[in-house]
């Protein structure tokens, strides 16, 4: 597994209450990189190496995905950034720049609201706030997040996921992917192992119920808090995002210092443009 994080180390970190499995190296200011669904950590594999000469990198699998644990509960986003920043506490680490991609980057962004001490930049990939999706919820995103509204059903999800992993994994690739050949076969057969491991099916869609329910039930709680630290957006110009909403404009509504723009690619941006990301990346997270 770890072919695919070269110069990085994969180990199992105790935090609240779960083991977490992380991908850890390089020497310098702390950066955690936080995968979305239905992926792991290995998603940074084309990001993290090239940034180990300048920054000390963490890439923890979530709760419920990859190799960490798959608790019955937890997947609040409130349960989730405290794993994070109890797993970077463990390292020895107690302020960060934090990157987040999908589910990874709502984690971030609660991580952030919830510990602003510990957090010295938040980068968002792909993403607006989850208040932002329900309170604008209409027709054409209900099309485009179709599964966000399937995945709250109960039961009948984790039936249909599980008899059908594979092509529901590659559907999902083909369909936000922009350039097809960004998840190469064997990273392919990777995620469906994490995937298919006892478990995963219902941890991810319990991260989704959270959402609607836990999460969204925080957001409005917090609507009257802007993040102080810098926060970097990035977004796919292909994607379901630069279509269905101004994302500059959601995160303004969420933080005082927001900067960012779209890259020629759809959903996965480490995958499908690693060097473009790096390229706004690195300066950002040297000076946040």
């Amino acid at each position: 597994m770890s072919d695919f994080m070269p110069g990085m180390q994969q180990q199992t970190i105790r935090a609240n209450g779960i083991r977490v499995n992380a991908w850890v190296g390089g020497e310098g200011d702390p950066v955690v990189l936080l995968h979305g669904y239905p992926q792991t950590a290995q998603m940074w594999r084309k990001v993290a190496p090239p940034l180990l000469n300048r920054f000390a990198v963490v890439c923890p699998d979530l709760r419920g995905y990859g190799d960490s644990d798959k608790p019955r509960d937890g997947y609040d986003k409130r349960s989730m950034a405290k794993d994070v920043k109890e797993t970077m506490a463990a390292l020895g680490f107690e302020r960060f720049a934090l990157v987040g991609h999908d589910r990874g980057a709502r984690v971030a962004h609660r991580l952030a609201v919830d510990y602003p001490d510990a957090v010295k930049s938040l980068t968002v990939l792909d993403i607006v706030p989850t208040h932002t999706v329900f309170r604008d919820a209409g027709k054409d995103l209900a099309a485009a997040y179709w599964h966000w509204f399937f995945f709250q059903v109960p039961d009948l999800p984790e039936i249909m996921l599980a008899n059908s992993a594979e092509p529901f994994l590659r559907s999902m690739f083909r369909a936000l992917c922009y350039r097809q050949d960004a998840i190469e076969e064997p990273m392919f057969r990777e995620y469906l192992r994490a995937f298919t491991l006892p478990g995963t099916i219902r941890a991810g869609l319990e991260d989704y119920r959270a959402a609607a329910t836990t999460d969204l039930a925080d957001d409005e709680r917090d609507l009257g808090k802007k993040l102080s630290c810098p926060l970097l957006a990035i977004w796919g110009e292909y994607g379901k995002m630069h279509t269905l909403f101004d994302v500059l404009a959601t995160w303004r509504e969420k933080a005082k210092d927001v900067r960012g723009h779209a890259l020629p690619c759809g959903h996965f941006i480490p995958e499908e443009v690693p060097d473009a990301l790096m390229r706004d990346m690195i300066p950002f997270l040297q000076q946040g």
